[in-house]
């Protein structure tokens, strides 16, 4: 017989819902850029506007994968479910596709800059420090 799942702790919950605003924070920015308009598109600096419009099919796929796994992810954790952790490594696998395509194949820091690295930067930090929390919650019980 198995006792009464532990509940987390509350700074568990707050980090859930952290989790949950930063994934509908990305699903947003994911559907603005995919749906720029030309006249959008006209007045961006010419690094950006040319890394947004080089950037081909499997790297917008993995940037919707990033953002819908971190959003399923996200809500998962609120739910307490074990396939947040499943979620979130689509997720991050999401990311390095992109943020790989953005930085080795179009050449991110020479034409945009060493600034770019920066916000991607945090984008990988975030999606590891999920895992990492998923992993903790298993560990601790939290999850089902």
């Amino acid at each position: 017989m198995t006792g009464p799942k532990p509940s987390p702790p509350r700074w568990f919950t707050l980090a859930a819902v952290a989790s949950l605003l930063w994934g509908l924070a990305g699903a947003y920015a994911c559907y603005s850029q995919l749906s720029l308009t030309p006249a959008q598109l006209a007045v961006m600096p010419a690094a950006q506007r040319d890394a947004f419009t080089a950037m081909p099919v499997f790297a917008r796929a993995a940037y919707v994968a990033a953002t819908a796994g971190g959003l399923a992810g996200a809500v998962l954790l609120l739910l307490r479910r074990r396939q947040a952790a499943a979620a979130f490594v689509l997720s991050l696998a999401g990311v390095v596709v992109q943020f790989g395509w953005v930085f080795l194949v179009f050449g991110g820091v020479q034409r945009l800059g060493p600034s770019a690295l920066a916000f991607p930067g945090f984008i990988l930090s975030a999606s590891v420090a999920e895992i990492w929390l998923c992993g903790l919650a298993a560990r601790r019980g939290w999850l089902t």
